[in-house]
Formats: C-alpha cells, structure tokens, sequence
C-alpha cells in the first residue's frame, strides 16, 4: 500500500534536493482539460537534471509515495490528474527543455523530456529540418508527455506516431536506477525493446528525462485542400487515390463533418469557413511536395481524378500560406468549438480503414434509440483514428445527460470493439479508461501488462491508478 507524501517527507525530500526544488500544488498542476475531475497532490517536484529525478524517484520508492508524471496538462484521460487514494507527489519536467545537440546530417535532434512540442519543432526549424509531430496543443504540450502517451496528431499518415520519431531515450525507473539508452542508432537489436515499452506507457513504468528524436527534410512546397466529399466511404475512395498518385507525399487527410463547421459557426463565428453552405463532409488533405512539383500541379491532379470517380463534388485549393493557415485553423479549431458546447460523451477511436463508413452508417441510428443527439464525427481519416463525439440538442445542456453517458460510451465502445477497433486511439488509458481496458483488453496482453508493471515497480509508485488498476 502507499503512503501519503506527508510534512516528514517532504521535508527530508527538499534537503537532499537544491532550494526552490518543492512547491505547493497550484490549480494548473491539478485540473483536468475537461472539466470533470480535480487532483490532489502533497507537493510539485521541479527537478533541473536528471539526477535530482534520480533522488526524487529513489526517496519516493523507498518511502512508498505516489508520484504522477505531469507534462503540459493537456492529456484528456486523466492520466495526470489523480483525484483518490494517499497524496502524491507530482512531478513536473517543466525546469529540463534544454537542446542537448542537433545533428542535422544524420536527422537526430537530442531534447530533454520538459521541452515543448512548439520547442522542438522550433529547433528543428533551425536546424534547416521538420519534427513531423503535430498537435493542437503544441504550444503547451511536452515532449516527454507525447512520449509517455505515443501521441498520434495530423502527420500519422506519413511519419508515423511519436512512438515512430524516436531513436533513443534517458529515463529513471521507478527505484531512481538513470538508464542510459539516449542512443542515434536506426538499428540495435540487443535484447529487450526497452525503449518501446516506456513510450505509451503513461508514465507507469518509470519517468522520461530526454530523447533522441527523428527529424525529417523540409518538404520543397505545401499543398493543402479541402474537398467536398458525398460520404466517408467516398473519403475513403478518394484517400486510395491519392496515394496511387502521390504515394509517400500525403501528409495529412482529415475527416470533417458539416456538424463541426456548424458548430465553428455557433460558437466561433469569427473563424472563417471556406463554404457558403457547409457541406455534409469534406477531407483536408496536405501535402509535402518535392522540388520540381507544384501544388497545384498535385492536387489539381487529385481533384480531376477524383471527381471523375464520383468521389469529389467540390473543393477549394489553397493559393497561399495564409490560405493554407486558414484551412487548417477551421480543422484545429473544432476540439475547441466541442468544448464550448460540452460533450456528453467523447470517444477517441480508431477502425481498420475498411470498417469506417459502416460504423459512421450504423453508429447514428444505433444512438438515436438511446435519445436525440448531435454527433460531430472528425479526425485523422488516413490513420483511421476518429473523434466521435456526441453532444445534446440545441437547449439542452450536457449536465441534463450525465446520466446517459455511460450507455452512450458503451454502445460506442462496443460497436468499435465489434468490428475491430480500439477505444483508445492517440489519447491513451490514463484513469479515465482502465475500465475500457479491462473490459475490452486481451487478456493475455493485460496479464504481461501486469506482470512487466510488478517487475519494474514492485512499490506501485509511478502513476498510481493510472493504465493498470492499483491494489483494492
């Protein structure tokens, strides 16, 4: 069982670290993006190196105190907010977001854990070279935190999620023991993929200080579009497309539904659509092109084809960067329009490519049994990760059917499971999914999970209650 991070710990704690090292728990270290649950939390660890991560984990191990990981507080699975049980100590990499080298021949960039997305992409950009990871939340969320929970973005589709962008790392295991594993190699098959086991991991298996991340060229041109598609089906069609002609140069195809434009248009009326009337859907695609091709060279190509096919009714090319920025802002903007509206219940899923258009198709009628909703459907087509999301009636409000919104993830959830597919496609397990885990996991998978978890922390220390439920 673990104890609290009680005034004798922190006490003993704050002597073997540098001044200034312990904090109290202020409101950003303990809220969730969502609004659904408050933490808790004895104290916030700053630590400035890796050493003094070393001592915290070491004191936290051998005092058996919970510690919760927290980067930028964007996760949205409560993954860093632990609202029950003995307080904890939060740990924050917030003081190490240095550079620790770039090697732009070999496409390396070395970055501690604390740094944020917007950071890295920056100093990659200086480099002269792309860090392909891209979010909405770049500019508050940590590079450690898109390790722990393999954050996926809008890039999926062309470079792979973060898990995909990361050659080595340097982090603590739970006992404070530093591994070493902060390594350029693209090839190294010595033993056990420890690497691969910490990235996802949330955090529960022992703390990232630095990686060695993969970066890319920067494409020679930028082709982006939105393309006005009949159903997802033909979405689908027109992404098999593309990739016949264009192959490796996609780098983002994103679902949009008409009810994400008309919720942009009632609670961001200031944001520009490209449409008169919104249309049902449409897809973003971009592009990064080569030398020698133009833009409209590529996607007047795509459009021509595709709507020759029956599989596009309309679009509208980007003419500029500011254009291009103007497309994407419509797309980054829903999670925010979503929030202002306030879902009843949010599900981060993914399906084989070919099980898309029968969920969209099954998954409206299948609710409408359950009451009357507004669903916005939208996200990374290409990686077959959607947002599903389901949201009340105009006048009415989320907190009127709380009491549905078990029912509402449960049918979703099992009509996803039914046909293959995850409930947890880029946000993770954090605590708000361990449920959906047990329930839906495969059994022998979740035994290795539990086994892996007791071998490396035997003391249950590293973000309790989170990913695995924690002893009764």
């Amino acid at each position: 069982m673990l104890n609290p991070a009680d005034p004798a710990f922190l006490e003993t704690l704050a002597a073997a670290l540098p001044v200034g090292s312990l904090m109290q728990p202020t409101p950003n270290y303990l809220a969730d993006p969502r609004g659904r649950i408050g933490g808790q939390a004895a104290a916030v660890a700053r630590p400035r190196t890796v050493a003094e991560v070393s001592t915290i984990l070491a004191a936290c191990n051998a005092a058996k105190v919970g510690v919760v990981p927290f980067g930028g507080g964007t996760g949205l699975v409560l993954g860093q907010v632990m609202a029950e049980g003995p307080l904890p100590l939060v740990l924050s990499l917030e003081r190490m977001r240095a550079v620790r080298a770039v090697y732009p021949a070999e496409n390396v960039l070395v970055v501690e854990a604390g740094a944020t997305l917007a950071e890295v992409q920056a100093a990659a950009e200086g480099a002269g070279r792309l860090f392909p990871l891209s979010l909405a939340s770049q500019g508050t969320a940590r590079i450690g935190g898109n390790l722990s929970t393999n954050a996926g973005g809008v890039n999926v589709l062309r470079y792979g999620n973060t898990r995909d962008l990361c050659l080595g790392l340097e982090a603590v295991l739970p006992d404070g023991t530093i591994w070493h594993g902060l390594k350029r190699l693209r090839k190294d098959n010595t033993g056990y993929d420890l690497r691969n086991l910490l990235i996802g991991a949330e955090g529960t298996l022992g703390v990232i200080t630095a990686a060695s991340l993969k970066l890319a060229p920067i494409p020679a041109a930028m082709a982006t579009a939105l393309l006005v598609v009949p159903s997802p089906a033909a979405a689908l069609d027109l992404l098999a497309l593309a990739q016949a002609r264009l192959g490796g140069m996609i780098s983002a195809f994103e679902l949009i539904s008409g009810m994400g434009l008309a919720f942009l248009a009632e609670k961001l009326p200031e944001q520009r659509q490209p449409f008169a009337e919104a249309p049902a859907w449409m897809v973003l695609v971009d592009l990064g092109l080569p030398e020698g091709i133009t833009p409209d060279d590529a996607l007047e190509g795509v459009f021509a084809a595709g709507a020759e096919a029956g599989c596009v009714l309309d679009g509208v090319i980007a003419q500029s960067h500011a254009q291009r920025a103007e497309f994407w802002a419509l797309r980054e903007n829903i999670p925010e329009a979503n929030r202002r509206i306030g879902a009843i219940s949010s599900h981060d899923i993914s399906l084989p490519l070919g099980e898309i258009a029968g969920f969209i198709t099954e998954a409206g009628p299948a609710l409408a049994a359950l009451g009357q909703w507004r669903i916005n459907c939208f996200g990374h087509l290409g990686d077959g990760n959607l947002h599903y999301n389901v949201f009340p009636i105009p006048g009415e409000t989320r907190a009127q059917h709380e009491p549905r919104r078990e029912a509402i993830k449960t049918l979703v959830h099992d009509m996803v499971h039914a046909r293959g597919g995850s409930v947890s496609a880029e946000h993770g397990i954090g605590r708000l999914k361990v449920d959906d885990l047990e329930k839906y996991g495969d059994p022998a998978k979740l035994a290795a999970m539990r086994a892996i978890k007791a071998a490396l922390d035997p003391n249950g220390i590293m973000n309790p209650g989170a990913v695995l439920r924690g002893p009764a």
